[in-house]
């Protein structure tokens, strides 16, 4: 089959052995790639109600079946496991340069099981695969990890890995790879640890395979030469100022995420603003490989106490430790950006994780003695400590390392914790943007921007400007960004670049370019309806894992402020989350019951019974 290789390399750490597969090529169409392909062996291999750090769970890596392709962004693959946070599946994704050469290894999926009595990691070279010790490298900082393994295997090697959080088997765990770039949200990192797998080290040679590859680079290069075109007319927000754009313009509309979200204004937003951080601390920008956005910041800091050097913080790490925090210091934001990377923390929960203690705190629900120190709102040093003591999980930072809905609930006061599902929110507040609200209650990895980011067209205008404070029409919407996005993460590719330039400009986001690449890669009858099908079919099947699992409607839903607490000023005053007004529709469009279980005939219409 072109387009995909289609070989899945197997690890297992308990007995190290090693073994190569294929992909079946109806399950290859059917899930495409990347985050379907995970979830289709995840759901196959591993029991939904097992311990998450336990041998039993798997670990998988997944390249997206345009990764490595010359599609421009084929740069992603997915983390995908059972979550430590959550108690949900999780499909964590990543970009930068360790996918593409993981692909160009031959393989399009890791797959690893049990757990190595000792600290090792992998290393990759095409066919030669090795499992090496990793003692001399068990308890060091992300950085330096890569170092000391690229000088053993390539000058040219990537390296995905965990740094002291994950190694102590944080929740709120990240696995970075190409030292900034993260697979970073449900505790991944964690579960790497678990299986004493400190690092996956890659060097590929190979070419993928394309069924129409003149085709295919003919419009690819279109996509590239559109984007080249919107940079030098000055249309690119996201070249010029990263994602680090977004601050003011959510708290124009006042969803940016302030004080543990009691609000959605916050009046330090221009301080940590693209802008700003553009003319105080910017470098250059960066992209990942085959990316002609750029929208990475490599930054630097010279501050005395924030002092720093890397990549961001990017608009979601700037709402965790900023406002959210009530935080207006750009350096201490990317101070604590700079620490989450080496120690390997998620931004977002860690972030939201500190609002949280921060509010409990100051309403003298955890008491000073607890901490070591106040805790209050605006305490920019504090913030940085709190990711220390969290990467390390020394002191409270033990409870940091929990995420919010764990530290609240240990006070015996978990409405606090700004999550669904146990993971913490992004940087919307969704009484702002009623969208948003439903999208955070129904994905199947807890609450993320990037299970089907209706942010795009509420705040955004893209492609079409929805009223955020309006629920018309939002159930349907929802649902078809959630299968929109799956597809993306399926195929490997950015949704910055996708839903601008691979999809037809229309209110439905038709994937119309999407669909002709991914045939011009495979030549396996992929259209537009068998493609939006196979998202429906991935978004569906990871439900049944949660549904195995022992997840309901129930759990579908979000924090009493969001439901009961209207939003106290900014143009969302008044406002709360009509939860109740869009999931039975929901529910409907997407042939589920009204316990959120999928139907029958719904499965039988998806293949997947």
């Amino acid at each position: 089959m072109y387009g995909w290789n289609g070989r899945i390399l197997r690890v297992n750490l308990s007995t190290g052995k090693v073994s190569v597969e294929e992909v079946d090529p109806k399950v290859a169409k059917d899930f495409i790639g990347g985050r379907g392909w995970g979830i289709r062996y995840l759901y196959d291999e591993v029991d939904p109600r097992v311990d998450p750090l336990s041998p039993e769970n798997k670990l998988i890596f997944a390249a997206g079946l345009l990764t490595a392709t010359p599609v421009p962004t084929g740069n992603r693959y997915m983390v995908v496991t059972k979550s430590p946070l959550t108690g949900a599946l999780t499909a964590s994704n990543s970009g930068g340069f360790f996918p593409t050469e993981m692909k160009r290894t031959g393989f399009d999926l890791f797959i690893f099981e049990g757990r190595a009595e000792r600290p090792v990691y992998l290393w990759v070279h095409d066919d030669h695969v090795e499992i090496r010790p990793a003692d001399h490298i068990w308890g060091k900082m992300v950085f330096e990890t890569e170092d000391i393994i690229r000088a053993e295997t390539d000058p040219r090697a990537r390296i995905a890995c965990i740094g002291p959080a994950g190694e102590r088997l944080a929740p709120v765990a990240a696995i970075l790879n190409d030292k900034h770039r993260a697979a970073a949200r449900s505790g991944v990192g964690a579960v790497m640890g678990s299986k004493n797998l400190k690092a996956v080290a890659v060097r590929g040679t190979r070419r993928v395979p394309l069924a129409h590859p003149r085709e295919l680079k003919d419009l690819a290069d279109q996509v590239v030469e559109e984007v080249k075109q919107a940079v030098a007319a000055g249309k690119s927000t996201l070249r010029t100022y990263g994602t680090a754009y977004v601050p003011p313009v959510t708290n124009e509309v006042g969803i940016l995420p302030t004080y543990n979200f009691r609000t959605g204004v916050f009046a330090g937003a221009e301080a940590i603003s693209g802008k700003v951080l553009s003319e105080k601390y910017l470098i250059r920008p960066k992209a990942c490989y085959g990316c002609p956005i750029a929208c990475g910041r490599l930054t630097r800091v010279d501050d005395p106490v924030f002092g720093g050097e890397g990549e961001g913080p990017e608009y979601e790490t700037i709402g965790s430790f900023g406002s959210a925090c009530g935080v207006d210091n750009l350096a201490a934001i990317a101070k604590a950006n700079y620490l989450c990377n080496e120690l390997g923390l998620d931004t977002i929960s860690t972030g939201v994780t500190i609002a949280c203690a921060m509010e409990m705190y100051e309403l003298g629900l955890i008491p000073e003695s607890d901490i070591g120190r106040p805790l209050r709102f605006g305490d920019a040093q504090a913030v940085v400590e709190m990711v220390r003591l969290a990467g390390m999980r020394e002191g409270f930072g033990d409870l940091i390392a929990q995420g919010s809905y764990r530290l609240a609930s240990h006070y015996g006061h978990p409405e606090f914790s700004m999550s669904a599902k146990k993971q913490e929110f992004p940087a919307y507040d969704p009484r702002g943007a009623q969208g948003m609200g439903l999208l955070y209650a129904t994905s199947n990895i807890g609450a993320s921007h990037m299970r089907g980011d209706i942010a795009y067209m509420e705040v955004f205008g893209v492609p079409k400007k929805l009223d955020p404070l309006s629920v018309d029409d939002k159930p349907r919407m929802v649902k078809y960004f959630e299968d929109i996005f799956a597809i993306v993460d399926s195929a490997g590719l950015c949704v910055f670049l996708a839903i601008r330039y691979l999809f037809e400009p229309t209110y439905n986001v038709e994937p119309v370019r999407i669909t002709r690449l991914m045939e011009y890669a495979t030549g396996a009858g992929y259209d537009e309806e068998t493609l939006l099908r196979a998202g429906d079919r991935v978004y569906t099947l990871e439900r049944m894992f949660l549904v195995r699992a022992g997840f309901s409607r129930a759990d579908d839903t979000l924090p009493p402020r969001m439901l009961r607490e209207p939003m106290p000023d900014g143009p969302a005053k008044g406002r709360v989350v009509e939860l109740d007004r869009m999931l039975p529709e929901f529910y409907r469009l997407r042939g589920w019951d009204e316990n959120g279980v999928p139907t029958r005939e719904k499965l039988a219409e998806l293949g997947l019974l």
